[in-house]
């Protein structure tokens, strides 16, 4: 069974910077695409960004320029930098695996942009 363990999140001033992570475990040898989703109070769930296992990356339109997502095979790992963060990004962030043609999702961290 996969599971998927996050961290990173919290309380940042606006144009400040967060690094979110989330490690996936049990028993893993290779995974596919790797994403990161969010959800604002009142809102859906949105995609935010993906990378695929060679590398390959895709931005939502709200976050490009701004946030960076990048992965460590060798961790299992898949990581968010998000720099210029603006109250808008104040979200629950869902980190996303792809594996055996299946999707896992992780528990969710908070991350909140606030004076």
């Amino acid at each position: 069974q996969v599971q998927l363990v996050e961290s990173g999140g919290g309380l940042v001033q606006p144009g400040g910077s967060l690094r979110l992570s989330c490690a996936a475990s049990g028993g893993i040898f290779s995974i596919n695409a790797m994403g990161w989703h969010r959800q604002a109070p009142g809102k859906e769930r949105e995609w935010v960004a993906f990378i695929s296992r060679g590398g390959s990356t895709n931005y939502a339109d709200s976050v490009k320029g701004r946030f960076t997502i990048s992965r460590d095979n060798a961790k299992n790992t898949v990581y968010l930098q998000m720099n210029s963060l603006k109250p808008e990004d104040t979200a629950v962030y869902y980190c996303l695996v792809n594996y055996v043609a299946r999707n896992f999702w992780g528990q969710g961290t908070q991350v909140t942009v606030s004076s």
